[in-house]
């Protein structure tokens, strides 16, 4: 049967990513608490395509993936690199994971118990060398400073994002960068309050304006105390209850400079 993937190609157009993007897949990855936790992801895996061959093999990249299903990890996804790049005969192969992480999160007076999902990334690449980011998005809380200045009572205050993404010499818990994330905004986020619980957190929040400026800049101070990060980025959007637009900040830092 004629393989049309490989015939040759003579527009001398060499592509940087072929692949397939946004597959559903289930996976198991790293859980603090618990040593791993099941959860559904979206994964897209790419490789170079010499300007000479006219298309790559989608399914080898699906074989790829079912070979490494039971586990998803950083040494995980370097093999799962080599193995695309063995199957494909490429040079370069990428790959992302993008999946919702669940902590089970206590009220902060109330006490009761409800699961909160972040949306988390792997981020991963290897040509001649293994490259690896976590991407941590954390919703936050966030009130605005000038806002409640300039307001004789109140201020407006909305629902926020911190995206943080790291390059590490060490593990780095997804947990350890929601926790530097919620610290650095007005107030964290909750599934379930009872009504002491909203009390403490609108006043909390209150006491605790920040811009998204705010919130980058305390995050970014944190990450540059951690000596197992060598490189990272911060995202801050905050949705803006008064406005018809959001408000944006960003950083990012190569430690190893």
């Amino acid at each position: 049967m004629r393989d049309v993937q490989n015939d040759v190609d003579f527009r001398d157009v060499s592509l940087r990513k072929v692949g397939v993007s946004d597959v559903t897949y289930p996976i198991r990855v790293m859980d603090k608490s618990s040593g791993f936790q099941y959860t559904v992801s979206r994964i897209s895996m790419f490789v170079d395509l010499p300007r000479e061959f006219r298309g790559t093999h989608m399914s080898r990249f699906l074989e790829v993936l079912n070979k490494h299903r039971s586990n998803m990890s950083l040494v995980t996804l370097e093999n799962i690199l080599d193995d695309i790049k063995s199957a494909l005969k490429a040079k370069t192969a990428h790959i992302e994971v993008r999946f919702p992480y669940f902590i089970i999160k206590n009220a902060p007076v109330s006490k009761i118990e409800s699961f909160m999902n972040y949306e988390c990334a792997f981020i991963a690449s290897k040509g001649n060398n293994f490259d690896f980011i976590l991407e941590v998005n954390t919703p936050v809380h966030s009130v605005c400073p000038c806002s409640q200045e300039i307001s004789d009572f109140g201020a407006h205050n909305q629902r926020a994002n911190i995206k943080v993404q790291v390059r590490m010499r060490k593990l780095v818990w997804i947990e350890e960068i929601i926790n530097i994330s919620e610290i650095s905004a007005s107030a964290p986020l909750y599934s379930l309050l009872k009504r002491e619980d909203e009390k403490y957190i609108t006043e909390y929040a209150f006491k605790n304006p920040k811009f998204v400026e705010d919130m980058v800049r305390d995050v970014s101070i944190l990450l540059d105390k951690d000596q197992r990060i060598t490189y990272y980025s911060i995202e801050a959007i905050s949705f803006e209850s008064i406005h018809n637009h959001n408000a944006y900040a960003y950083y990012n830092r190569d430690k190893r400079v």
